[in-house]
């Protein structure tokens, strides 16, 4: 039995996983789908939080509860890549590998925000009907982003169900890439963060996050392990989750 943690990616929950999550499951394997800072059904209001390391804190508390001697397998999905990288510096005997769904996945050379400064497709019209606000007040002052129905359904779930994309429009809330405390923070370190087994999994249909982009984000700091899913929006635990359960638990088998 392998405990898989899914970590979502910006303005979504745990519960976007609600497809993998049983598939996994009734494969024997644990399963703990969380909820980060300001997300899903965590009562924190983004408002409230100014720092990466705050919006990550729920998934250090889980690192820090879980029993000597337990390894997890965790799985970031875009920008919960820069999530799992701060899990990864801290607890790196606690992780038997971490995988990066078509996710922003840092280096240990460059600014943690050195990624996020390349990603593409940064033009208004990219954004579609996306809501932006900006505090410039606040002693770590960031963007607010609050994804819009059309910029969901061109961008993120152009493959998956009907149903899906209208869950996703109830249910996303305001996030921040929270590139503005990335950019003043040191690399993450080799022997922590470097240190654990690292797999990609591109996402091949992907808007949001192109594969060349993806590709990029692999040749900038190699992997042990890249694995393709044909046809998978950048949600692909929805439009393809049987697809990704089998490269997770192929993970599972090699890295565990």
């Amino acid at each position: 039995m392998v405990h898989f943690v899914l970590v979502h990616g910006l303005g979504h929950g745990g519960w976007c996983w609600y497809k993998v999550k049983p598939l996994l499951e009734s494969a024997g394997h644990r399963v703990t789908a969380i909820d980060l800072a300001a997300s899903g059904i965590n009562m924190a209001k983004i408002d409230e939080i100014h720092t990466m390391s705050d919006y990550t804190q729920p998934l250090i508390e889980l690192m820090d509860t879980l029993p000597p001697g337990e390894k997890v397998i965790l799985v970031g999905h875009s920008l919960g890549g820069f999530n799992l990288a701060i899990a990864m510096d801290k607890f790196p005997h606690k992780i038997s590998a971490a995988v990066f769904l078509t996710a922003l996945m840092p280096d240990s050379t460059h600014s943690p925000a050195y990624v996020m400064s390349q990603t593409q497709g940064s033009a208004a019209e990219d954004w579609f009907d996306t809501r932006f606000s900006f505090d410039p007040e606040h002693l770590n002052p960031k963007m607010t982003i609050h994804f819009g129905p059309k910029l969901l359904a061109s961008r993120l779930y152009h493959l998956s169900s009907p149903q899906d994309l209208a869950l996703a429009e109830s249910l996303v809330r305001p996030g921040s890439m929270f590139k503005e405390d990335l950019s003043k923070g040191k690399p993450f370190s080799k022997v922590g963060y470097g240190s654990v087994n690292r797999v990609y999994i591109v996402c091949k249909g992907d808007r949001a996050m192109t594969q060349d982009f993806q590709r990029w984000i692999i040749e900038n700091n190699p992997v042990k392990e890249v694995m393709e899913i044909e046809d998978a929006d950048h949600m692909a635990m929805l439009s393809k989750p049987d697809e990704l359960c089998r490269c997770l638990m192929d993970i599972a088998n090699k890295y565990n």
